[in-house]
């Protein structure tokens, strides 16, 4: 048990060295440029966190928008709620010092395959089998909490709304950790994940086992859910999965150009959403949320107007050609 524990606490450590490197040069800048809300470690947290859920969420919810999935993260993080719920329940019932977003992990990952498997088993419709898995999660975080006698209600509105002050550095690990696992699943199954998101007809021909895939997808969409729901809590942390994609397609041509206008896109409406949060005292997830959606307005007129033009250029460009044509000698 030593040695598996040695085993387990080197990353740990490693992690923490770096989040500590992180948050000391996140000081040495506020300190530089007179941002006072930089003196605070939690905030240090809290921009490492959002930074990285701001390339999570389009990451996978790229894919999501492209295949019509885009409200199972809003089953997930109700799942997500369960699993939190559980294990606040565990450790008031037990006295064990597990953290909710372990259990949340296994939760919403269990929550995803159970998604795939109604699909499968009984013919249903993707949104039947996501509102079917919604309501159970969502009762069951539901009546869990209603067994308490503690008190846990009171401890459940950060994970339902976020709270950039609880963004702890064991919390900012495990995010960093769910990070990298979809970062380099996603970069090594990129190509089997495009083609089943736009022909599972044609991957099934070519030998791409399409409901593994499906399965992959959807478990990488219940690690965002619960890394995001750190500051985002759980009643808003599937917009972080559709709202910078649907933004980015407003502008952008192709699938990988909007992947990239979508992280971009995400990283401005959440370090400037953590930002007023802060200096408005307003709550973080709802704050994002908002910033994010004026984004997506500020893209739809972008896209307008860039079409605007488009057809301004095209009409001037046939007028030129008749005029041309009338001009030739040959009339």
């Amino acid at each position: 048990m030593t040695a598996l524990g040695d085993a387990v606490r080197a990353p740990y450590d490693l992690l923490a060295w770096l989040i500590g490197l992180w948050s000391d040069a996140l000081a040495a800048a506020g300190d530089a440029l007179g941002i006072g809300m930089l003196d605070y470690v939690f905030m240090h947290h809290a921009f490492l966190v959002g930074a990285l859920i701001a390339v999570m969420a389009p990451l996978i919810g790229t894919f999501l928008v492209h295949r019509q999935l885009a409200l199972i993260g809003d089953a997930l993080a109700h799942t997500a709620f369960a699993g939190v719920a559980v294990g606040l329940f565990v450790n008031s019932v037990l006295g064990t010092g597990i953290s909710p977003y372990i259990t949340a992990v296994v939760v919403a990952m269990l929550a995803a395959l159970a998604i795939e498997l109604i699909s499968e088993v009984t013919d249903a419709y993707n949104d039947v089998s996501m509102a079917i898995v919604l309501s159970t999660g969502f009762a069951l975080g539901a009546v869990l909490i209603s067994l308490n006698t503690g008190g846990l209600a009171v401890g459940i509105n950060q994970y339902l709304f976020g709270n950039l002050a609880t963004v702890s550095r064991e919390n900012a690990a495990l995010l960093v950790v769910l990070f990298l696992v979809v970062s380099l699943v996603v970069t090594a199954t990129y190509k089997q994940l495009l083609y089943v998101t736009f022909d599972e007809t044609a991957a099934r021909v070519a030998g791409i086992n399409v409901a593994w895939y499906n399965r992959l997808l959807t478990t990488l969409t219940a690690m965002v859910v619960v890394g995001a729901m750190q500051i985002m809590g759980v009643i808003l942390v599937a917009a972080m999965l559709v709202v910078p994609v649907a933004a980015a397609a407003q502008v952008a041509r192709g699938f990988r150009e909007a992947l990239l206008a979508s992280v971009v896109l995400a990283q401005i409406a959440v370090l400037l959403g953590i930002t007023l949060s802060y200096r408005y005292e307003t709550t973080a997830g709802g704050t994002i949320v908002l910033v994010a959606v004026g984004v997506y307005i500020g893209m739809v007129i972008a896209g307008r107007l860039q079409s605007r033009r488009s057809v301004v250029g095209d009409t001037a460009v046939t007028g030129r050609i008749e005029a041309d044509a009338e001009e030739s000698p040959g009339d």
